[in-house]
C-alpha cells in the first residue's frame, strides 16, 4: 500500500477520512484554496511520482468549484508525474442532463466526462448515477457502485410486514426491481406525469401496496417534491407505513422542509455521497455511510483485483 495515495478537495474531507480510516492509510496532503479573486489553487504536498493516486471529490454544492477543484487537483498530479490517477465521485454532478430531450440544449453529462479526460484522469469510480449510460460517454474505465447493498444491510434489520418496494416513476424499475429481489418484497411503479422540471403529477400506482410496508428508492432526492407526492400517493392507496432509501441527498431549496411537513413518510435514509451540515440532521433524515464500500473498491482496483462484485 505504499504505492496508494488518497487525496481530496473541499468537497466532502470527512468521506475522504473515513475512507483512509477503513484503508488504514493516512490523507495525503495537499493545499486546495482560492486566490483573492476567486480562482482555485492547488498544491500537491508530497511526492506523487510513480503512485496510484485516488482523489475523492463528489461535485456537489457548489457544483461548479467542487468541479473546477477535481479538474485542476487531476492536472497537478498529472504533471507531479502520478502513475494512475482516478477521480472518485461518489455523485457525479451534472448528471441530470443526459441526453438531448429538447431543442437547443446541452448534453452536460457528456462534457463533463471529455473535461475529467481531458484534465488527465486514467480511471472514474462513481456510485449510483442519475442514468447507467453515462458510463459511455468515457472512454477510460467507469467502475459504478450501488448504494443498495449498504441500504440492505440495514433495512434488513428492521421488521417489515409484506414489504413492497416502490419507484417513484418509470424510470427507476431498475434499481426497484434490485431492492425488492434482494429482500424478498414485492415491487410497485407510480407512474407520473412530470409538468415541469420541479413540478409533477402523479397518475397512479402499478402494484398492490394497501396494508401493506413500503420503501420508496431512488438515485437522489433534491427539492423533495417527487418524493413527497410518491408518499401522499402511497398513504391514499391503503399503505401502512412507507420510509425512503435515496442514494444521494442533495436536498436542495425547501426540501428539509416538505420532509418536516410530510406526516406519512416515517424515515428517509441517504448516504454520504453529499456531505451532510447541520440543516440537513433532522429527526427524519438517517445517514448511512459509504466509505467501507468505496474504500473497498479503491483497494481492489489499486491491488488490480476485480471489483465486480461490488456492483451488485
Amino acid at each position: 500500500m505504499d504505492k496508494l495515495a488518497i487525496f481530496s478537495a473541499n468537497a466532502h474531507i470527512q468521506l475522504a477520512k473515513d475512507i483512509c480510516k477503513y484503508l488504514k492509510v493516512d490523507l495525503s496532503d495537499a493545499l486546495v484554496t482560492k486566490f483573492s479573486e476567486g480562482e482555485i489553487r492547488v498544491k500537491i504536498d508530497e511526492n506523487v511520482r510513480g503512485k496510484d493516486v485516488f482523489i475523492v471529490q463528489p461535485t456537489c454544492s457548489p457544483p461548479n468549484d467542487n468541479l473546477m477543484e477535481l479538474l485542476i487537483m487531476i492536472d497537478a498530479l498529472k504533471r507531479a508525474s502520478a502513475y494512475r490517477i482516478t477521480a472518485v465521485i461518489p455523485y457525479f454532478g451534472y448528471a441530470r442532463q443526459d441526453r438531448k430531450d429538447q431543442p437547443r440544449v446541452p448534453i452536460t453529462a457528456k462534457l463533463v466526462a471529455n473535461l475529467l479526460t481531458v484534465a488527465g484522469a486514467n480511471r472514474i469510480l462513481t456510485m449510483d448515477l442519475h442514468a447507467g449510460q453515462i458510463q459511455g460517454f468515457f472512454d477510460i474505465p467507469v467502475d459504478h457502485l450501488f448504494a443498495v447493498g449498504v441500504f440492505i444491510d440495514y433495512l434488513s434489520k428492521l421488521k417489515f410486514k409484506d414489504l413492497v418496494i416502490v419507484s417513484p416513476d418509470v424510470g427507476g424499475i431498475k434499481m426497484a426491481r434490485a431492492y425488492a429481489k434482494r429482500m424478498s418484497a414485492g415491487l410497485a411503479i407510480i407512474d407520473k406525469r412530470r409538468e415541469s422540471p420541479e413540478k409533477t403529477e402523479v397518475m397512479h400506482i402499478l402494484g398492490e401496496v394497501v396494508g401493506r410496508d413500503t420503501i420508496i428508492v431512488d438515485d437522489l432526492i433534491a427539492t423533495g417534491s417527487s418524493l413527497i407526492e410518491a408518499v401522499d400517493t402511497l398513504k391514499k392507496a391503503g399503505a401502512r407505513t412507507i420510509i425512503a432509501a435515496i442514494s444521494h441527498g442533495i436536498l436542495s431549496g425547501p426540501a428539509i422542509e416538505r420532509v418536516d411537513k410530510c406526516q406519512g413518510l416515517e424515515k428517509l435514509y441517504i448516504t454520504d455521497s453529499i456531505p451532510t451540515d447541520d440543516r440537513k440532521k433532522h429527526p427524519k433524515i438517517e445517514v448511512l455511510s459509504v466509505a467501507h464500500l468505496l474504500g473497498e473498491a479503491i483497494k481492489r482496483i489499486h491491488n488490480e483485483e476485480s471489483v465486480s462484485s461490488l456492483f451488485d
